[in-house]
């Protein structure tokens, strides 16, 4: 399949220097920056993207202070040893003919330790420490701080800095008075609000002189009460470029925003407009930014003319070789990152390495590198499931040199993925699916579908090993009136697409209950500009930019397509166990929506009038014409028996081992690891 990508790979002419493509891999912590030995797996993980082919690369927030740490003991560079440890990350990127510009990041409020300060001192909601204020003076070291962090990023072999002025962290607390209270020149007026990043980045460029890249990242979009004007946005953006900025990246909501920025639920290229609004403003070039993973959606922006730059980052986790392959006309190839937040910014948030869901490999390449180069013999594997877990042991054992047959009893592959792909928001998984089909025959392995297995069939293959990876099956209900005709299973629900009445309960507030209730009231994910609009204005985005921070004062409230009520067992918050970063969205996405969310309570039976429930002592009835039931799942590992009974040794992976918390995220690092040491 022919590709035109022409606008992608246009080199970007800075005048002193230039970066080969349209491209920025944005910046990431991936938790390597405290790892030990992680400037040697930071080298290796941020060579490897260079060799894929990314003009320019942007690591992880590195503070120029204590006080700018995000947590204690965070990744900072304050003094010529530490410049000397980031020395091998820019050889290795420039070895492989990459760009590097490291970020700048002082955490302010933010910062996750008794050491944070703020230009006032305003307690951010998401953190429990109350920032100390900054005096006149210690705004002014703070300045020469930042100066001196780029100056060792210099030494350090860096092309370029970006100073990191959005998403609420220090500098962008001082543009705003939601959290800028001062009274001396740093405080009141917008003109002396900016002063401080406008000093630094003067005073970067004063250090370093004209050759030397400084990105300044530029909140484009607060999304907060209180937050920038777009007057004032327009401003600052030319007095960056006055100061002495090569580039503007655009910044994208606070931390504390209560509005979906880079979730899987977000359409593709949703925030590009306010780039665009901001082009012709500056003649410096412009980078827009969050929820690009494909390079055709890339490629359709900038020819757009909604900026002048790409800036991707979860993308690159996916696949290091985003870029090569879509130069090299095979996209088709590309791992498509599905923005699900699971391996990357969850772990972040658990103190974890970051890694991808569809890329175990990722930050963690020196480990798969030492695997791969151990000796190992070919062998003749069959693999029974070609769900989440069966596919990735499929894909790697075969790129490893094994002959692999892959056997499933359905008409397709994906397993459970072919249920998550028919939810609203979650529609990337059609991406990794095609992904998975196009490596299982890149690699020539047999797929058998449409086949019982047993062990007869197992046996007339003869392999050498075997891999049971057959996933789960529904937990039924054992309750009076469990078998009535308005009792549906999830997974019958989906996969038939039976129609239910007005008003329906769902039993089980895990993942499983909140994808069918946003199965039955949404439509499917549109990425078009009225398909944008429309989930800008359901999420209270003001396109006009009215007031500032750039939120409606009221949301449209849209009649919903069912009445659900989402009930859960277990006392507290509906949906604990949901992504760190992710749940809230899913929580409030249902509110919005109507859902009647109800915890603590025990099932007692169903009649043709509904389900009676017993919460407090009290029974009462729900009355409702359809209850569906995701009370969890249980592994499908009859097959696994079988084997075993009749002495065949085999592995199992995914949700046949464990069922308890369904996991694509584990079954896709269970198969890819078992490749490796089978």
């Amino acid at each position: 399949m022919s590709h035109n990508y022409e606008k992608l790979f246009q080199p970007l002419d800075l005048g002193f220097t230039s970066i080969k493509n349209r491209v920025i891999m944005g910046s990431m912590h991936t938790g390597l920056e405290e790892e030990k030995g992680g400037y040697e797996k930071m080298a290796v993980f941020y060579g490897e993207r260079a060799k894929g082919g990314v003009g320019l690369i942007v690591t992880g927030g590195v503070s120029p202070s204590i006080s700018g740490w995000v947590s204690p003991f965070s990744i900072k560079l304050t003094s010529n040893h530490e410049a000397r440890k980031h020395k091998r990350i820019t050889d290795v990127v420039h070895k492989n003919e990459g760009k590097i510009c490291m970020q700048i990041l002082h955490s302010g409020r933010y910062g996750y330790h008794p050491f944070c300060v703020a230009p006032s001192k305003i307690k951010s909601p998401i953190s429990k420490f109350t920032p100390r204020a900054l005096s006149t003076s210690g705004v002014r070291r703070t300045v020469k701080s930042f100066v001196k962090c780029a100056r060792l990023a210099h030494k350090a072999g860096y092309d370029g800095v970006e100073v990191m002025g959005s998403e609420g962290y220090l500098i962008n607390e001082f543009l705003v008075t939601k959290t800028n209270k001062r009274t001396d020149e740093y405080g009141g007026s917008y003109e002396n609000r900016m002063k401080f990043p406008l000093e630094i980045i003067k005073g970067i460029r004063k250090e370093l002189g004209e050759e030397f890249i400084i990105i300044y990242r530029l909140s484009m979009l607060d999304l907060v009460d209180e937050g920038s004007t777009w007057a004032e946005i327009v401003t600052l953006a030319k007095e960056v470029q006055k100061a002495g900025a090569n580039i503007i990246n655009t910044g994208i909501g606070w931390h504390e925003a209560r509005v979906p920025t880079i979730a899987t639920s977000v359409p593709r290229g949703a925030f590009s407009w306010v780039t665009q609004r901001l082009m012709g403003e500056v003649s410096i070039p412009l980078i827009t930014t969050n929820r690009i993973n494909t390079p055709e959606k890339a490629n359709s922006i900038l020819e757009k003319g909604h900026a002048d730059m790409i800036s991707m980052a979860r993308p690159f986790l996916a696949d290091a070789y985003f870029m090569n392959k879509a130069k090299e006309n095979i996209s088709e190839e590309i791992n498509t990152c599905i923005g699900c937040n699971q391996a990357c910014l969850d772990h972040i948030f658990k103190q974890k390495t970051a890694s991808c869901l569809v890329n175990p490999r990722a930050c963690r390449e020196i480990e798969f590198d030492t695997l791969k180069s151990v000796n190992r013999t070919t062998k003749k594997i069959v693999v029974v499931g070609a769900g989440p877990a069966g596919l990735a042991f499929s894909v790697e054992a075969a790129k490893l040199g094994h002959q692999v047959t892959l056997v499933d009893r359905s008409s397709e592959i994906g397993g459970q993925f072919n249920l998550a792909k028919k939810v609203a928001g979650k529609e990337e998984f059609h991406e990794t699916l095609r992904y998975f089909q196009v490596m299982l025959d890149k690699y020539n392995v047999e797929v058998l579908l449409n086949t019982n297995v047993n062990v007869d069939l197992i046996k007339s293959l003869s392999p050498d090993e075997v891999v049971v990876s057959t996933g789960v099956i529904p937990r039924k209900l054992s309750i009076e009136g469990a078998s009535l005709p308005s009792v549906i299973s999830y997974y019958d629900l989906i996969t038939k697409n039976i129609p239910v009445g007005k008003k329906v309960v769902i039993i089980g507030a895990g993942g499983i209950g909140f994808d069918v209730a946003e199965f039955l009231l949404h439509e499917p994910m549109d990425d078009s500009e009225e398909g944008i609009n429309q989930f800008l204005a359901d999420w209270g985005v003001d396109t006009q930019y009215k007031h500032g921070g750039a939120l409606l004062e009221k949301t449209e409230k849209h009649a919903p397509k069912c009445e659900i009520t989402l009930l859960q067992r277990k006392p507290g918050k509906l949906g604990a166990n949901l992504g760190k970063t992710t749940g809230w969205i899913h929580r409030a996405g249902l509110k919005k929506s109507g859902v009647t969310m109800l915890a603590g309570l025990t099932y007692e039976k169903i009649t043709e009038e509904g389900l009676w429930i017993n919460q407090k002592g009290e029974s009462k009835l729900i009355v409702c014409d359809n209850i569906i039931i995701c009370a969890g799942q249980l592994p499908a590992n009859k097959l696994k028996e079988e084997l075993d009974n009749s002495g065949i040794s085999n592995h199992i992976i995914g949700g046949a081992r464990k069922a308890a918390e369904l996991d694509a995220k584990a079954a896709i690092e269970e198969g890819t690891f078992l490749a490796y040491s089978i």
